[in-house]
Order: structure tokens, then sequence, then C-alpha cells
């Protein structure tokens, strides 16, 4: 990995000056897009700014396909991908973890798999160098299609796991995160939780049949960027998938139903021996393919989300001292993930910051931002926009969201325009829309007896 890091420091200034032009805070970023023979989607874009090439695989195999009675499925198989490899169909040996990462380290790659909410994702990153791309992708593909689950290493790990829960069930971050969770998405996938119950309900034959139905190349979105042709792209991509079964028909996986929006407000008070209150106060906000992403991203930026220069900061910390920090935020998935308010504050100033921050919340949803409010906002995003594709890491995650989310091939394109389009007329509708401060959830965890 050394060599790896090496090569892309050195190369760093070439390559952002290679995608952004001198002094040019509008990206050039051609996507060329396709599916291949088995399925997949395959979203590019070529670069030899660095000679490196990086490639993330998602799925629709996320947490919220998982059954409720086995919260976690998710997360555990994608931590036993890495743990070992069965014999491959061509011959090849088993590998267990030890083989793989001493495998790895001899190529100076890199191969990770992890699971969120929503998708499944699978990362690699290699030199270009072909000897060593070629290398890299085939011990890619036997992790991503020939997975062994070893039925001796999990019951170990799911101890490990456990342990972890209960070391963070100590914390009042964790207990605030999982009422406020459990209030907003009700029994939504979305709001289900990982505990020792579910856990012990796991093991390596469901993260088998798991595998089978979700992980198949039809189901794929790949995103790559670095110095490969479209040639070699599709080259790479069908080798990375190639060990995976590929069923004559891919069925439309089940629907999962959306979020439902809060009819009424939820007040929840937990006691907690700990010297810092931590509140949260929200609701479900809005899919990430909503047209009033850009109108609410701005806004946000007002409220909360700018630090220093929010609304929430001056009224809660600046003028009253009631907290260190205050933020506010949007979590857009393929449903409506939450908004959110969070702060911590002396259980005593609890009730005041949270008085605060709802009223703050409720002028802004009524009145929406000045202009000035929105200058700044935009000057702050639009100009730092660029830091957002200044490496290919960074590349890659913008790409494989626009992949996932199936954005338009010139969203990064655009996004300047889009976002000094919006008005603040734009930001009151958008924000009228999605928020009712009046229902929201609030959530307050701290001080050794709960409030009456």
């Amino acid at each position: 990995m050394k060599t790896l890091k090496k090569i892309a420091s050195t190369a760093l200034l070439a390559g952002i000056t290679a995608l952004f032009g001198m002094g040019s805070a509008q990206a050039a970023l051609p996507i060329q897009h396709w599916t291949l023979a088995n399925g997949a989607k395959v979203y590019l874009v070529s670069t030899n700014a660095l000679p490196i090439v990086d490639v993330q695989i998602d799925f629709d195999a996320g947490s919220r396909r998982d059954p409720a009675a086995q919260a976690g499925l998710a997360s555990t198989s994608a931590a036993m991908v890495e743990k070992g490899v069965r014999a491959g169909r061509n011959g090849e040996p088993a590998l267990d973890q030890n083989a793989l990462g001493e495998a790895w380290a001899d190529l100076g790659a890199s191969f990770d798999v992890s699971a969120g909410t929503d998708r499944t994702s699978y990362t690699l990153r290699t030199l270009s160098d072909p000897a060593l791309l070629n290398k890299a992708v085939a011990l890619a593909a036997r992790e991503i299609g020939e997975p062994s689950f070893p039925d001796d290493i999990w019951p170990r790990e799911r101890e490990r796991i456990n342990a972890a829960i209960k070391e963070a069930n100590t914390k009042p971050a964790t207990v605030v995160g999982r009422a406020f969770a459990q209030a907003v998405y009700g029994t939504h996938p979305y709001g289900q939780e990982v505990t020792e119950a579910t856990l012990a309900r796991i093991d390596t034959a469901a993260m088998r049949q798991r595998y089978e139905q979700l992980i198949q190349p039809c189901r794929a979105k790949l995103s790559i960027v670095g110095a490969v042709t479209r040639a070699e792209a599709e080259a790479l991509a069908t080798a990375l998938l190639s060990r995976l079964p590929n069923p004559a028909t891919c069925a439309p996986l089940p629907a999962i139903a959306p979020v439902v929006a809060l009819t009424a407000p939820k007040d929840e008070r937990i006691a907690f021996d700990s010297a810092q209150a931590h509140v949260f106060i929200g609701q479900p906000g809005y899919p990430r393919q909503d047209p009033d992403h850009f109108a609410l991203t701005l806004g946000n930026y007002v409220l909360g989300g700018g630090g220093f220069v929010s609304r929430l900061t001056e009224q809660v910390r600046e003028k009253r001292g009631l907290a260190y920090s205050v933020y506010s935020g949007f979590a857009p998935g393929l449903d409506a993930g939450a908004f959110r308010i969070g702060f911590q504050t002396r259980p005593d100033q609890a009730e005041a910051a949270t008085q605060v921050s709802r009223e703050v919340l409720a002028k802004f949803v009524a009145e929406g931002p000045t202009e000035k409010e929105l200058k700044a906002a935009k000057d702050n995003l639009i100009g730092g926009f660029p830091l957002l594709l200044d490496s290919n890491r960074k590349l890659i995650g913008n790409v494989a969201n626009i992949a996932w989310y199936d954005l338009p091939l010139d969203y990064l394109d655009t996004w300047t325009a889009r976002m000094n389009a919006v008005t603040a007329a734009d930001i009151k509708a958008a924000f009228g829309r999605k928020l009712q401060p009046q229902r929201m959830v609030t959530v307050v965890v701290g001080g050794k007896q709960a409030a009456p």
C-alpha cells in the first residue's frame, strides 16, 4: 500500500488540474454509462490523472432488507465476506482471512465490503499497471463470488459484535440514537436495531441464502474511476462479477413500504446517568431523488448545517450559551431518511435548549432564509464544491451516488448552476413541504431521573 499511497499523493495536484482546469470551479467529468450482457450497469470516469483505478460495486442489499428478527444480517454478512473464500471453480485453493490479507498486501491494493441502510458496497483500489490490476481484479472476483462464510469464525465474530453492543449501550449517544430512530421510523426497516437477540438468530446459512438472493450480476451497479479505457473497464467489470451465479431471469426484489409521515408529536425523556443530556429533534425527511434536494441542502446550511454561521448556533450557543455545538441535517436515501437537529447540553438546560431549537426551526420553516443568508450559503457550498472531487476516492463516491440514485449523468457538471438557481422562495416552499415542526419527535437522554 505504501507504493500506491505515495503515487497518489505526489500526483494529486496534477489530478486536480486535469479534472478541473486551472482555476475552474466547474467540473468537466464525462461519465460513460452502459449495461453489460449480464444486466449489470456500469458508470465510468476515465482519467489518466493518477495511475490508479477505483471501483465501487453496489447492490440493493442494505439493512433495509434484513428480516426484523435478524436485524444485522446485512452488516454481519458483509463483514464475513472478508473472512475467507472457498476453493475456486477453476481449482484455486481456499483462502482464509490471513491468506487474503497477505495477498492484498502483496498486490499493494485494497478491497473492502460494507453494508449501509440501503446498499451493500464492494470497493477496490489498485494501481492501473495491467499486471497488478488483473491480479487484483481476479482476487476481488473471488471475494465477491466465492465467499466461504466460515462456520468456525462466525461464533467468535458474533461475540465480538455482542461485546461492542454492550459497550455502546453504556453511552447516552447510543441510547438517544436508538430511541430517535424507533420513534421516527416506527416499524419501517430504517428503524431496525441490531441486538444480542437478533444476532443470536443469524447463522452462516442465513448469510449464504441472503447472498444468493441479493448479490447477483443483474442487480449490480459498478462505478469505475481511473486510468482505464471503456473497453478495459468493460472487461474489468465483467471479470469482477464472473464468479457470481448468473440466473436466467432477474426478478424484481420485493417492494419495501415507504416511511410513514408522523401524524402527531412524540416526546420521550430517558433517564441516564451522564454529565450531558443528548437531544435529538426531527422527523422523516425526503428520498434522495426528491427535486427539492438543492433547496433543502442550501436551506439546511442556513438553519444548522453551516456551523458557526447557522441560525441554530447563533441562537442556542452564541446568544444563550445553552450548548457548545448544535446542528441540523437531512439524511436522504432510497426512502425518506430522517431530518434531525442534535445537540448536547447540561441536563438542567435541556428543556430551554430544546424550546429555543424548536422556535428557530419553526421560524425558519415559516419564513425561509434572508437574501444575505442565502448568498452566504451559496458562496460557501459552491466555493467548496471542487474539494468534493479533488481525489479519486472522493470522485468514486460521487459517481457511485449518481449510479445508485439514478441521477443525471451530467449531475456534477450542472451542480453549480442548479445551486445558483435556487431562490429564497424556493427554500421556504421546500421546507414547508418537507417539515412539520408541530409534529416532530423529541428525545432527551440524560440526567439521573426522567423529566415528569
